[in-house]
């Protein structure tokens, strides 16, 4: 059966809209997202879609779609729902084989003839609370999503008027709203039903059972044309819902426990603490391999204080790239999760002849709030990041993209920077002298101690340019340290 509508124009979905699939996946979006699907990709119900030869994670989200009624341009959410002509379901198919190649756009993975059925009936939205529409999909007759918009992260209205602020909605066009948890991997043989409600309504209202069967591509894709479908085990579990429903051993790489947030007490102290300071600290504690080599700051003068969320690059490698590059990697996974006060310091062996980040990441990390970025590779956009505000210390600026040297592999773990290891949760300090790694546990004490040797050192500058030599005042000898005692015990500021 023909899907219920003409062919749109656009069709525009958001990448995560519900919070029990945000849960799943273990990331909240501050903001929405969306990607388009092709219009050639609208179907109907008694459908049948195609998981091409040679690929094995085609995925089904069940969704609700809405249909635009009249065109909308910059409208308020007060207004945005009265542009919408129907509700429908939708069935938000994706191929996780194509995913990293994509790099987020989904052209490929979502893109495919028959990917986006709808229907098989129309809601009136003026019939509707947006608010109290439902969604629910089975798979072979076993239930496996159901949920409601009032579980949404960003309310239907606001969709609308958020994209509408960029370019016009026009009649016919659909928007797809987001999948809930549940969403998993189908294969050959499997229907999948997805069906729209409201429950909640005195009418009874339904789109209908939109149904689709899988059946298996006869045709693999060409190597000569492009690139191939490559799956790895986070492409796995991402399609499957997790690693357990996947078939995937537990995740027992080893995380280093991150330590507790920096009071603004101490936040200040290390703010006022020279690195020179906090690094003779250390010393004296018999910690020599704190300092992270080869960095300076893109800001002048910038001081960077925050405890650090940390991102392992590896070398480059064609392969590894295809598998772990694109899409939502590490490196994008960093930046989308780093909190206000982390520093996220970054593992690119020294490698100085290609970006770690731009001029996008670092906008995000600033919206987030984060302290800073330490690198001991390259930034992109160099002059764009520092307009930003954000304070990045690294090697310096280079044009070129991440894929040349690097390939992002991993967050939250143990890393190298410098010739520093940095575990998450490390207090990071850095200045105009450069930047240390502080452990956790010895933050404070340091911090005491450094600002006390600043007192001490600011006083003997004073004697010296009062004339004093500096044999047996720096450093002091017990005749200097009684004088150093009686001043600050007075407050005169003067030992002479």
């Amino acid at each position: 059966m023909p899907a219920p509508i003409a062919r749109p124009g656009k069709i525009i979905a958001i990448h995560l809209n519900y919070r029990s699939r945000a849960d799943q996946r273990g990331r909240t979006p501050a903001t929405p997202s969306y990607f388009f699907k092709p219009s050639s990709s609208l179907a109907g119900t008694d459908g049948v879609v195609e998981r091409p030869a040679g690929t094995e994670l085609l995925a089904f989200e069940g969704e609700i779609a809405l249909v635009i009624g009249t065109a909308a341009r910059r409208v308020s959410i007060a207004d945005a729902w009265s542009h919408v002509a129907w509700v429908t379901a939708a069935n938000d198919l994706g191929l996780y084989d194509l995913r990293a190649n994509d790099k987020g756009s989904n052209v490929r993975s979502k893109g495919g003839d028959g990917y986006t059925p709808i229907g098989p009936d129309l809601i009136p939205a003026a019939d509707v609370d947006p608010g109290q529409l439902r969604v629910r999909a089975w798979v072979n007759g076993d239930l496996r999503q159901d949920d409601e918009t009032s579980g949404l992260l960003f309310p239907l209205p606001q969709l609308i008027a958020d994209l509408s602020q960029h370019f016009t909605l026009e009649p016919g066009d659909v928007i797809l709203t987001g999948t809930p948890a549940g969403s998993s991997v189908i294969v050959p043989g499997d229907v999948v039903v997805v069906e729209v409600d409201a429950p909640h309504s005195t009418k009874t209202l339904t789109s209908g059972e939109l149904r689709t069967t899988v059946v298996e591509g006869a045709v693999a894709f060409d190597p000569d044309l492009g690139s191939l479908p490559a799956v790895d085990d986070l492409q796995r579990a991402e399609a499957w819902g997790s690693r357990e429903e996947a078939g995937l051993p537990a995740d027992e790489t080893p995380k280093a426990p991150a330590g507790p947030a920096l009071s603004a007490e101490l936040r200040d102290k290390l703010l006022a603490a020279p690195t020179a300071g906090l690094s003779a600290q250390l010393r004296k504690r018999g910690l020599h391999s704190c300092f992270i080599d080869g960095v300076s700051a893109n800001l002048p003068g910038a001081k960077i204080v925050g405890t650090a969320k940390t991102l392992r690059f590896v070398p480059a490698r064609e392969d590894l790239f295809t598998s772990h590059g694109g899409g939502y990697n590490a490196q994008k996974r960093a930046f989308d999760a780093v909190n206000e006060g982390e520093i996220i310091v970054i593992e690119a062996r020294g490698e100085a002849g290609t970006g770690t980040l731009g001029d996008i990441l670092a906008l995000r990390a600033k919206t987030r709030g984060a302290a800073g970025v330490v690198t001991d590779g390259g930034v992109r956009d160099f002059a764009a990041v520092a307009e930003i505000g954000l304070p990045v210390f690294s090697q310096g600026a280079h044009p070129s993209v991440l894929g040349r040297r690097h390939v992002p592999w991993d967050i939250d773990v143990t890393i190298a920077c410098g010739g520093a290891t940095v575990q998450p949760g490390d207090v990071i300090v850095g200045d105009g002298d450069g930047v240390i790694v502080i452990p956790p546990a010895l933050a404070a004490e340091v911090a005491d101690a450094a600002l006390a040797q600043e007192d001490e050192d600011a006083w003997v500058a004073e004697q010296v340019t009062a004339g004093h030599p500096v044999d047996g005042l720096f450093p002091m000898n017990a005749e200097w340290r009684a004088k150093y005692d009686a001043a600050r015990g007075t407050g005169s500021g003067s030992g002479a």
